[in-house]
């Protein structure tokens, strides 16, 4: 008979899992022995545990398959807890092994004792502790099978000892996932029709869910005359080849998707779990489309909820839509996007010669020459408003991120999960100068496997977006600062090809050249530190914080921070 561990790899093979991200340690060797001898899965070796989740949970979104992360007992893997929570939030599959002590040693306070089926609980869909041979590969099956019909994250507790025994069946059942065609019941189809034929001014907002929908919501928003307003996450499946799009809203939107939003008087939500209340318009009547019910007016009261996939509830709704002849709401709507674009893009240029970059412009360098396949991981914090902003989407590019559980330092992880099951494939990490420093030990994951990631650095020295909802807060910056090196030197020391620029003259040339480097790249730029984000819409709160950190940055002696401030963002305000 093989040992547990063996029949665990068997039946991760055999389900298709190629790759498994993690560190070793005693208590996994077991596991990593069996892949060893098993050679048909690859051990993708990273630099902590963290990285390893985010990896895989990068690779789960781009595959769409079932992604391994794994850690040895106790804080090997604690360490992989805020990456599963990016896996479970964003919903995709993830099964984690995490190792344990030995079994005769739970419950006494030994080395490096934790009781993980408690601490993984919450973030996952399923987690079991294996005590007993006797539970395997039965407790691993239903985990593979949990997280993939589920689509979040399933954790496996197993004490190494128990990984070494002998297996009491060989069994290696492959667990794929299953597909259905979900639709809400007739009369409720009849219902959301008569409440969109009844709308004068309908606004459709589209999310994550509209993946593989692009033609039915396209369809739908023809018969409607509805502008689409997507979330951040519905943003790489909606806004290409969209003669309805009026761009996105929430804190990171344009104020043509607010305005879209704010002007209906009916409001269908595709697939979305947009979690910002104050972006919904409160008395517009508001149907909403979800494969998960449990969703359904969680973020704001609705006419009516439907369970369905978007697609196939879009297919099913669309014949009893009566095609508004009025396009009023739908040509102002795309007016104001056409001048929010206009004013956007002109945000994106080249600074004087001795000024900080402008974060806009190095974004829109990034779009105009990344392949047209690309995946673009950004950071959370700034890199996310430019790359939301910024980024073209064709309906072959992806755009991947902590977008839900909002976590710093995804950005290179990510891309490290990306890459490894898309080794051809033009990965773009945007990297904050804070996310990078976070992990910057995954820079050697790169060079270690080979892995030929494109990593940009919005270098402006300081935790940029804190700053930003400080200022709006009223409150001074405080300890947000960032001494930082240069990170070009750094990448190059681990052997990576990096450039660093400091003028808006030589970045399309170091843009280009980083972007076309057979192997891992670094581009390091000093971006403008007080460069303002402004959201679609600023509230008296906002304007009241603003004036709160003028005065209180002028009485603490720092009002040299406002005029740089001032002629960072003068050219926004006209």
């Amino acid at each position: 008979m093989p040992t547990v561990a063996e029949q665990m790899v068997a039946t991760l093979r055999a389900s298709g899992v190629r790759r498994v991200y993690g560190i070793p340690g005693d208590s996994l060797n077991g596991f990593t022995d069996a892949l060893r001898k098993d050679g048909g899965i690859r051990w993708v070796l990273v630099r902590h545990e963290e990285a390893a989740a985010f990896a895989a949970a990068a690779d789960a979104a781009v595959t769409g398959e079932l992604a391994v992360a794994a850690g040895s007992c106790g804080p090997g893997n604690l360490h992989l807890i805020n990456g599963l929570y990016d896996a479970n939030r964003s919903r995709v599959p993830v099964l984690a092994i995490a190792a344990h002590i030995p079994t005769a040693e739970i419950g006494t306070g030994y080395f490096q004792e934790t009781h993980p089926q408690d601490l993984f609980r919450e973030a996952s869909v399923y987690t079991e502790y294996v005590a007993h041979p006797s539970q395997m590969p039965h407790v691993l099956e239903i985990a593979m099978r949990t997280a993939v019909e589920r689509q979040g994250v399933a954790v496996v507790v197993i004490p190494g000892d128990v990984a070494l025994a002998d297996a009491v069946t060989d069994r290696a059942a492959a667990i794929r996932a299953s597909h259905s065609v979900v639709v809400p019941a007739a009369n409720e189809i009849d219902r959301a029709a008569m409440l969109l034929n009844e709308g004068q001014r309908v606004t459709i907002l589209a999310g994550a869910g509209c993946a593989g929908a692009h033609d039915e919501v396209l369809a739908v928003a023809e018969a409607l005359g509805a502008p689409v307003v997507h979330a951040l996450r519905g943003k790489e499946f909606i806004e290409y080849d969209n003669p309805y799009d009026v761009g996105m809203t929430g804190l990171l939107g344009f104020a043509s998707g607010y305005r879209a939003m704010e002007n209906a008087d009916t409001v269908l939500m595709l697939g979305t779990d947009f979690p910002y209340r104050q972006f919904y318009p409160e008395h517009a009547t508001t149907i909403q489309v979800d494969i998960r019910g449990e969703q359904l007016g969680r973020r704001h009261p609705l006419e009516l909820g439907l369970v369905g996939t978007v697609k196939d509830t879009a297919t099913a709704l669309l014949p009893l839509l009566e095609r508004k002849t009025d396009r009023s709401h739908l040509e102002d709507s795309r007016d104001h996007y056409r001048r929010t674009r206009a004013k956007l893009d002109e945000l994106a240029t080249p600074s004087k010669r001795d000024a900080p970059i402008h974060p806009q412009y190095l974004a829109r360098l990034v779009d105009q020459h990344a392949a047209a396949d690309a995946v673009f991981i950004p950071d959370v914090g700034s890199p996310v408003v430019w790359a939301a902003r910024y980024l073209t989407m064709n309906g072959r590019r992806r755009l991947i991120g902590s977008f839900t559980h909002g976590s710093m330092a995804n950005a290179l992880p990510h891309a490290v999960g990306v890459q490894a099951a898309f080794p051809e494939r033009q990965v773009v990490a945007l990297a904050g100068d804070g996310g990078l420093g976070m992990l910057l030990g995954e820079l050697i994951t790169l060079t270690q496997n080979k892995l030929p990631v494109k990593l940009v650095v919005f270098n402006n020295s300081s935790l940029n977006f804190v700053e930003l909802e400080m200022k709006a807060a009223g409150f001074i910056n405080y300890g947000t600062e960032l001494v930082n090196p240069n990170f070009a030197e750094v990448a190059r020391a681990m052997g990576i090809h990096a450039v660093r620029v400091e003028h808006s003259e030589d970045l399309p040339d170091a843009v280009r050249d980083v972007l076309a480097h057979d192997g891992p790249a670094l581009l390091d730029v000093v971006t403008e530190r007080h460069e303002l984000s402004m959201p679609p819409a600023i509230n008296a709160e906002q304007v009241k914080g603003f004036t709160l950190y003028a005065i209180r940055t002028v009485m603490s002696g720092r009002g040299d921070e406002l005029i740089d401030l001032a002629k960072a963002n003068l050219r926004q305000l006209f």
